[in-house]
C-alpha cells in the first residue's frame, strides 16, 4: 500500500511513459505543427496533471490527501454553482461525491471498471460540447486512465509487487 507521494510518484514514472508515446504518436501524424508554442507546453502540464490526480483518485473513499484535494475541488465547484443558480448541477454534483463514502476502503473504486468509467467525461463531454472534436478528451481521458491504473498497480490490485500482497476480491 502505497502513501499520497508514492502514489504521485507512480503516475508520475506510468505519465512518462504514456507522454513518449503520444509524443511518438504526434511525430508520426506531425500533429505537434497545429500547437502553438504555449501549447506545446501548456497541453502536456495539463495532461500530467490530470494523471496525477487520478493517481490519487481511487483513496478518495477514505481519509487521505487525495480525499482532501477532491473534496476541496469539489466544494468549490459546487459553490460555484449554487452562486450562479444551477441548482440541480449542484445536486447531482453533491450525489456523485457521496458515492466514494457508501463502498468500502479498496472497494469499488479500486476496480478495472471504475478506471474506465470515473475518466469517461473526459470523452463523452468533448462530443456533446464540440461535436466538431469529438476525440478532443481522448488525451485527457488516457491521461485519467494511466493515472488509475498506476494506483491500482502501486496498490499491488493489479500485479504482485514484491513485498507486497495481492489483494482479492475484483
Amino acid at each position: 500500500m502505497a502513501g499520497y507521494r508514492g502514489h504521485l510518484a507512480g503516475a508520475t514514472a506510468f505519465f512518462g511513459v504514456y507522454l513518449a508515446g503520444l509524443a511518438l504518436l504526434f511525430s508520426v501524424d506531425q500533429a505537434y505543427h497545429r500547437l502553438s508554442d504555449v501549447e506545446l507546453v501548456a497541453y502536456p502540464a495539463v495532461l500530467f496533471g490530470v494523471c496525477l490526480m487520478f493517481g490519487l483518485w481511487p483513496d478518495v473513499d477514505t481519509n487521505s490527501k487525495g480525499q482532501n484535494l477532491f473534496y476541496g475541488l469539489f466544494f468549490g465547484v459546487d459553490v460555484a454553482l449554487l452562486a450562479t443558480g444551477q441548482i440541480e448541477e449542484a445536486a447531482y454534483l453533491g450525489l456523485f461525491c457521496i458515492l466514494p463514502a457508501l463502498g468500502k476502503h479498496r472497494g469499488w473504486t479500486h476496480t478495472y471498471w471504475a478506471m474506465l468509467l470515473i475518466p469517461s467525461p473526459f470523452l463523452v463531454l468533448p462530443s456533446v460540447l464540440a461535436p466538431e472534436r469529438p476525440f478532443a478528451g481522448l488525451p485527457f481521458y488516457g491521461a485519467a486512465v494511466v493515472g488509475y491504473f498506476s494506483h491500482l498497480v502501486m496498490d499491488g490490485m493489479v500485479v504482485r509487487l514484491p513485498g507486497r500482497r495481492r489483494k482479492s476480491g475484483w
